[in-house]
Order: C-alpha cells, then structure tokens, then sequence
C-alpha cells in the first residue's frame, strides 16, 4: 500500500521541487545578467569604435574644435537618449529600446572621439584595460557579495548630483586643486556605483522573470553599466592619460 500520508515522503518531494526550482531560477538569472553584460560590453565596444573611426577620419578635430552647431549637437544628444531611454521606456517596444541604447552608445562615441585629440593612444589604452578590470571586480562583487547595497543608492546618487554641480562651478574657477578633487571622488563614486547596480539589477530579475520586462530591463540594466563603466574610465584618464605633445 503507498504509503501517502508519510510526511517523509511529502517533505522530500516538496524538497526536490524547491531544489529544481530554484535550479531554474539560478540558470534564469546567469542567462539574464550574461544578456545585460553582453549588451553593455558590446555598447561600450561599439562607442570605442566609433571613437577611433572619426577621430582617425580627422573628422572628430574639424567638428569639435571648429565653430558651428554641430559639435554642440554631438555633446548634447547622448544625454537626450538617455531620457528618452529612463523616462520613456514604459511606453517603448523592446526593440525600440534595443535600438535607442545602440545609437546611444553610437552618439556616444562621436562625443568621446575628443580623447583621442588630448591624450595619446597608449595612455587611453591603458586607462581602458585598468577601468575593465577594476569594473570586472567591483561588479563580480555587487553579484556575489550578501551585503544589501540598497542603503548606499542615495547617497551615491546625492554624490553624482554634487559631482556634477561641482564640475559646472569649476568650469569658470578654472581650479587645478578642485578639478583633481572632482576627478577622485568621480572614480570613487562610478566604483561604488558599478557593485551598486551589479546588484539592483541582481534583485530585479525576480520582479521580471518571464514577463514582458525582460528584455526592457535588459537594456537598462546594460545602460546603467555602461554608464558607470564609461564615467569611471572618464574620470580615471585625468589621472593616467598623458597628454599629446
């Protein structure tokens, strides 16, 4: 006779249910973080392109450095993405949203392609491969670390904001001490920001696990590396670019 009422037998089947489904669970997640970093590697690995394409065309120096509305159109549209993509992507198709994070990182590109007329190749190679690995550890540690990250969300935030208020002061103090100072707390505050959101996008999977969302969130997660990984190798170039004679 089967021996139903067993609470042996009950408990160890609800125990290898709960151990599959968390199984699926674990292989849902890696597969959704790998989508998030494949999309922001490859954004980021399509912005340096694009860098080196129109600073090597010669086009970067005439557009940037000569006058005209152009170069301001070029310094000012990859914040207008980012808008579009943190204020409209409710109301934005996944592959709307797909396609606005690539012309982001595009647009981006021909903005950043003024590096390449300050600081030598060498130097910017070097401050690429040191930020990516600082960014591989500080992000492997935000997925890994059992630490809940979410109370310092605020004030790393409140620290861009000051960040930024301070580098539009310095723009007319024109302050080497200050600019040194703003160039510090921005690589230390885009690090603290790359665990920081490592793990936010981490706890979000739960929320959009086989909903629509996914792929949405996908591609902010993405644009939210992205952004921490391009802001701390900006910030860390102050201090390791060398300038071209």
């Amino acid at each position: 006779m089967a021996n139903w009422s067993d609470p042996r037998s009950v408990t160890g089947n609800v125990g290898r249910t709960e151990v599959a489904s968390g199984a699926v669970f674990d292989r849902g997640l890696r597969a959704y973080m790998l989508s998030v970093y494949n999309y922001m590697a490859s954004g980021v690995l399509l912005t340096g392109v694009v860098a080196l394409l129109f600073a090597s065309s010669g086009l970067a120096a005439q557009v940037l450095t000569g006058p005209g509305p152009l170069k301001y159109v070029i310094m000012f549209s990859p914040l207008i993405f980012v808008m579009v993509l943190s204020f409209g992507i409710n109301k934005l198709s996944t592959a709307a949203a797909q396609g606005l994070f690539w012309a982001y990182a595009a647009v981006m590109g021909l903005s950043l392609s003024s590096i390449f007329l300050v600081y030598t190749g060498a130097s910017i190679a070097q401050t690429f491969f040191a930020t990516a690995a600082a960014f591989a550890a500080l992000s492997l540690w935000g997925y890994t670390t059992k630490k809940d990250l979410s109370g310092f969300g605020t004030f790393l935030i409140m620290g861009v904001v000051g960040l930024l208020i301070a580098s539009l002061l310095n723009l007319f103090l024109k302050s080497s001490a200050m600019n040194f100072a703003i160039s510090a707390i921005g690589v230390l505050l885009f690090a603290g920001l790359t665990a920081y959101d490592t793990q936010k996008i981490k706890s979000i999977y739960a929320h959009v696990a086989g909903t629509d969302m996914m792929g949405k969130t996908v591609v902010m997660g993405a644009l939210s590396l992205y952004l921490d990984f391009i802001n701390m190798f900006m910030f860390l170039l102050r201090f390791m670019g060398g300038n071209r004679d």
